[in-house]
């Protein structure tokens, strides 16, 4: 454990200590705060009949985050030590592989919870300025976070598998964005699709990623879908963890 809280706490700062990661935060805060400008431009002064966390996960602006952030923040997990040549160094100290892949993914998740922030300070402004009502609803706000949480793990699951895979940061965060918008494409199939009795149409609504984010910008929290995203999350780190294991044997 001790092994594994100093890798991570590693990582951490190596995203705290670098320009990237405060480029990561103040880009993420100003999509944000776009997206809450465009939200009250439309509103004008007029109550909203839905919580202001749907409507901004409604926006291009949530998923532009989601779709975007998640391969810049993952893309140098393993590819950079391995152009830095510490990758080789890293695997033969006294650590596990399962650690390494964990520490990172750990370190990748809590930077990406930071930096959703911001999104309290907006809707603290809302509620406190605007005639919105339920603005700040506990309820909401912790289902919202709740999905931020899982998606925002999914796809960092995505980035350390690409990294994984990767010897260059470019080529990781590309093998990351192509996998993350197949997932985006799926969802926008399963939203589109008619409901059928097929087998088929049944395992594609598994992945309406925008339904299932808009019960939890409701405060509705489906265990369907936070097993959804927890098992498939756990299945690209395993596949992580064995890119990982297959190196020892190189």
């Amino acid at each position: 454990m001790n092994i594994y809280l100093t890798l991570a706490r590693r990582e951490l700062a190596a995203l705290f200590l670098s320009v990237t990661g405060y480029i990561i935060i103040a880009a993420v805060t100003l999509l944000i705060g776009l997206g809450f400008v465009v939200l009250l431009t439309n509103l004008g002064s007029d109550p909203s009949p839905v919580p202001v966390t749907e409507m901004f996960y409604g926006t291009y602006f949530f998923w532009l985050i989601v779709l975007v952030a998640g391969p810049v923040i993952t893309m140098r997990l393993f590819a950079l030590e391995k152009s830095a040549g510490t990758y080789e160094t890293l695997m033969t100290t006294p650590v596990s592989d399962l650690e390494v892949v964990a520490s990172k993914f750990t370190a990748a998740l809590i930077f990406y919870l930071i930096m959703w922030l911001p999104l309290l300070a907006c809707l603290f402004v809302v509620g406190h300025f605007t005639n919105q009502p339920g603005a700040m609803d506990p309820g909401t706000v912790v289902g919202t976070y709740l999905g931020i949480f899982l998606v925002g793990a999914l796809f960092l699951s995505l980035g350390c598998f690409a990294s994984a895979l990767s010897r260059t940061q470019m080529t990781a965060a590309i093998i990351s964005f192509v996998l993350g918008m197949s997932l985006f494409a799926l969802g926008f199939l399963a939203e589109r699709i008619p409901v059928t009795a097929q087998w088929q149409t049944s395992v594609v609504s598994y992945f309406g990623l925008f339904g299932q984010m808009r019960d939890f910008a409701r405060g509705v929290v489906d265990t369907r879908a936070v097993i959804f995203y927890t098992s498939l999350t756990l299945v690209f780190l395993f596949l992580t963890l064995r890119v990982v294991e297959s190196r020892r044997w190189k």
